[in-house]
């Protein structure tokens, strides 16, 4: 049996074989450091739980609206007026199951075939195969410190051809953690816009920023597309839940969109992540991000005894893109045998860079610090016995 020709677009995410096979070495008794799925280990907050099983022990299991509980898309819209001083209509939001619910929609809405889209290299690979999956041509743009880790206004307006209809970037990034502020952002809007195409912002990560105010771009254009997610600041990873903000014209076919594709977010989900706005909840969440910063601070200092600090430090979400050149040009054989000789697991670079991702590593601080402390002197270790690539 054949195929279709889409699934070709589609790159596996090796980092899930690392950890099937981290996994595996726990199983069998080794004791393995876990710095490579983007998933910190704090649990969901328990306002969250014990809203999602008052939703159950009530029989709030069924469907909701397509586009989402309304009091869920009101809680949001209040999340953007009291955080970001953004008013928007919560008829403008709608909720999908995870993050990668609210791409799908956007990609099937914005993309189609002949369509060319622009895309920061490295980024998260999912972001690359939805586009594929529309059929459309990503074209990526190496970043690097010079641009702050970020596709900014220079490089779209350099890059941009005549099929090009869409950009995306991600503030915070995965893999970098870096961000856009608001000037860069808003220059990247202006220029998106004069070209007229179309914006897609990923702010999956927003929220979790250390020495830089959160911002969105909800707050600087009516007209860009605006993915978020409860699962990373939220700490709801398995609840799989998150949202996308629309310009009032495309609800209507995004909203048609997501009743063939999913029907509608999982309704427990959407019960529990009303508690996740709660004052009780958000001083938890902050508590967390204070953690993950203090986290950051206590791996960089650790990358900077190695020789191996990034030259600018990540501002967000919880990873370290690391350059490894020196001891490798192979990212997928380096986070292999670390794990096998040191049984510690990272994520090799090629799952996020198509350029230069073979001298490049991704570390997830989502591990408390006598881990990372325990895992950098594993590390250190393991260095020591490489040599410097031929």
């Amino acid at each position: 049996m054949g195929w279709s020709s889409r699934i070709e677009g589609v790159a596996p995410f090796r980092v899930m074989g690392l950890l099937e096979q981290a996994q595996a070495r726990e199983a069998a008794g080794h004791d393995v450091i876990h710095l490579e799925i983007g998933e910190p280990d704090f649990p969901t907050p328990e306002p969250v739980i014990a809203a999602g099983q008052r939703a159950l022990a009530r029989g709030q299991t069924r469907y909701t609206p397509a586009a989402g509980l309304p009091a869920l898309r009101e809680a949001i819209a209040g999340h953007y007026a009291e955080h970001f001083g953004a008013r928007v209509d919560p008829a403008r939001i709608l909720v999908t199951p995870g993050a990668s619910g609210a791409l799908l929609l956007a990609s099937q809405l914005l993309a189609q075939r002949g369509d060319r889209v622009l895309m920061a290299d490295p980024t998260y690979p999912c972001n690359r195969h939805f586009m594929a999956l529309a059929e459309a041509d990503v074209d990526v743009v190496a970043v690097g410190p010079e641009s702050g880790w970020q596709l900014d206004a220079q490089l779209i307006d350099a890059h941009w051809r005549n099929e090009t209809r869409l950009a995306m970037l991600a503030t915070p990034s995965n893999p970098t953690g870096h961000t856009l502020d608001a000037s860069r952002l808003s220059a990247v809007i202006d220029t998106v816009q004069a070209r007229g195409g179309t914006l897609l912002v990923d702010e999956i990560y927003q929220g979790l920023t250390y020495g830089v105010e959160p911002l969105s771009a909800v707050s600087l254009s009516p007209d860009a597309f605006v993915v978020n997610s409860f699962s990373k600041y939220f700490g709801m990873t398995g609840w799989r839940l998150g949202w996308l903000v629309a310009p009032e014209g495309a609800v209507e076919p995004l909203a048609r969109l997501a009743q063939n594709v999913f029907l509608a977010a999982p309704t427990p989900s959407q019960y529990a992540a009303l508690a996740a706005f709660a004052p009780e909840c958000r001083e938890e969440l902050e508590r967390r991000r204070r953690e993950l910063h203090r986290r950051r601070d206590v791996l960089l200092a650790g990358l900077e005894r190695l020789g191996l600090a990034p030259s600018q430090p990540p501002q967000g979400a919880f990873y370290v893109w690391l350059d490894v050149s020196q001891y490798t040009r192979d990212s997928q054989v380096f986070c292999q045998r670390l794990l096998e000789e040191e049984n510690v697991a990272i994520t090799p670079g090629i799952d996020f860079a198509v350029h230069g991702g073979e001298r490049h590593v991704r570390i997830a601080f989502t591990n408390e610090t006598a881990r990372l402390e325990e895992a950098l002197v594993r590390l250190e270790r393991f260095l020591a016995r490489q040599s410097a690539p031929a």
